[in-house]
């Protein structure tokens, strides 16, 4: 339980730091520092710094795709299955929008390949899952025809520049994404905002 603990704690710590100072500026001796171990014990669980972000990164990653199969999976209409999608994943990043930036910046500079093309994998395969929920419903008669890819570009899209640039939304109010009770407020308005367009745009329209 020991051994469970410290590699906890010093991936608590870490991501902690990322977000707060960059992987570039934060060392494995304040990591050791914050989760309270020895610098000895990152290299014994993680090998090196890479290792400790590569593993905050496939975490997150895993259990959102682990999310996505199961609703996949379940049994749900096409429309039930999005709307889940919608409230998983706004909730996901917006409770966590220093985390998706992190994520944000290591694809929009390669510095580290593997990190770049394991985050960029996983996402596309994350995305194919959701195309198929899509689809399924577009094939199911459910879902009016529409361009697929352009919708999911849509909804992620907003999605992560709330997350990135809040200010576009919460301009001119004492809105404050680090505020939680705020940023509850704010997750809440955008996952009504998002069901209610998909909801308007993938319902058949009637021909009579």
């Amino acid at each position: 339980m020991e051994k469970i603990d410290k590699r906890a704690n010093i991936l608590e710590a870490a991501e902690k730091l990322f977000i707060e100072l960059g992987y570039e500026a934060t060392s494995t001796r304040q990591i050791a520092k914050d989760a309270a171990v020895n610098m000895a014990m990152i290299n014994y669980y993680f090998g090196s710094k890479d290792g400790v972000f590569m593993e905050i990164m496939s975490q997150r990653i895993a259990d959102f795709n682990a999310q996505l199969s199961c609703l996949d999976q379940g049994n749900m209409s096409g429309m039930e299955k999005l709307l889940k999608v919608i409230e998983g994943y706004t909730t996901r990043i917006l409770s966590n929008p220093g985390f998706h930036k992190m994520m944000h910046r290591e694809l929009s500079m390669p510095h580290r390949p593997e990190m770049f093309f394991k985050i960029k994998n996983s996402m596309a395969q994350n995305l194919m899952i959701i195309e198929k929920i899509i689809t399924d419903g577009i094939t199911e008669g459910s879902f009016r025809q529409v361009d697929v890819r352009m919708l999911i570009a849509t909804i992620m899209g907003t999605i992560s520049n709330v997350a990135i640039s809040p200010s576009k939304i919460t301009s001119g109010t004492t809105l404050d994404i680090n505020n939680e009770e705020d940023r509850e407020l704010i997750t809440a308005r955008l996952i009504d905002h998002l069901k209610d367009l998909i909801i308007t745009y993938l319902t058949p329209k009637n021909d009579t």
